[in-house]
């Protein structure tokens, strides 16, 4: 009975990995710094949780879209040899597939229904950019893969920034476009650390392409443009507390970004990779704590 509850357990967290649910989460609290940038009625907290889930869940139906389609990629690569549809634990076929497009349709009908359908597009835009442009139309095939691909981040603040005005204002547009620069840095960052995977696969992912040092140099004015694009949104509406940690990511990313292309490699490359994952939080962080203290009309 323990072994069945213990196999039964591990087949829910498999089941539950599949979706990708730190990237969703990830692209969920974009999202919520978009309502949180944009000026006008916040929605109550009500259709604020609904908009939420709504984008979580189609960032996870992209993110299982990804592991579905990808399972022959995966099995190339050491990072994600161990993936359920690779392994065999679970079989990449239609039964799973129907299952994603339920979870993306349902998505996109509650982000509609809980504010509006600009809203839903968005949502709807960000899980098809991330599971048909980037995984099925240009991973294989093009370096700029992953530049594409951060649009579904900056959909996720458009979703968010709609559901309080459709109409989106330039701070919103600053902090898409701020989500939009982020990906690249934060991504290359890892396929640098990721290299021999990427080549053995024939991912033609920058630092494949360019090399490991020219992709550092890229890596750095992505990551400056990001530091200097990510103050905007401190001059329309957002207090000190965004500003403090716009200022500190920024730096803590663009001095590990220094030391990468000082030094390119795997340790570097991986610093640079969780340095921009703390970037993300303490923007994402920042602006969503701004619009607790403004309170939820």
């Amino acid at each position: 009975m323990a072994n069945t509850l213990m196999q039964a357990g591990l087949t829910f967290r498999s089941a539950i990995m599949v979706f990708k649910p730190r990237i969703a989460l990830a692209i969920m609290l974009s999202a919520i710094g978009g309502i949180a940038v944009t000026q006008g009625s916040t929605p109550g907290i009500g259709k604020l949780a609904m908009l939420s889930l709504a984008v979580f869940l189609a960032a996870g139906s992209a993110g299982a879209f990804n592991q579905w389609i990808e399972h022959d990629l995966d099995a190339l690569m050491k990072r994600t040899a161990n993936r359920p549809f690779v392994t065999g634990q679970f079989n990449a076929g239609m039964a799973w597939l129907t299952i994603i497009l339920v979870v993306l349709s349902g998505s996109v009908l509650l982000a509609g229904f809980a504010t509006n359908w600009w809203a839903a597009l968005y949502t709807f835009l960000g899980a098809f950019t991330y599971g048909i442009v980037y995984t099925m139309w240009l991973k294989r095939r093009s370096w700029i893969n992953i530049v594409v691909g951060g649009l579904a981040g900056s959909f996720a603040v458009l979703a968010g920034a709609a559901a309080v005005n459709p109409a989106i204002g330039l701070e919103g547009m600053a902090l898409t476009l701020v989500l939009f620069l982020w990906t690249p840095p934060h991504f290359w960052s890892l396929a640098i650390a990721s290299n021999d995977d990427y080549s053995r696969a024939g991912v033609p992912m920058l630092p494949v392409v360019l090399g490991q040092s020219r992709c550092a140099w890229v890596v750095l004015a992505h990551t400056v443009a990001l530091a200097l694009i990510a103050f905007i949104p401190a001059f329309y509406g957002m207090g000190t507390i965004y500003l403090i940690g716009a200022v500190i990511g920024g730096s803590i990313f663009t001095w590990t970004s220094i030391a990468l292309v000082r030094q390119p490699g795997r340790d570097t490359a991986l610093k640079n990779f969780f340095a921009s994952l703390l970037q993300l939080c303490l923007l994402l962080g920042g602006a969503i704590t701004e619009l607790v203290i403004r309170g939820f009309s």
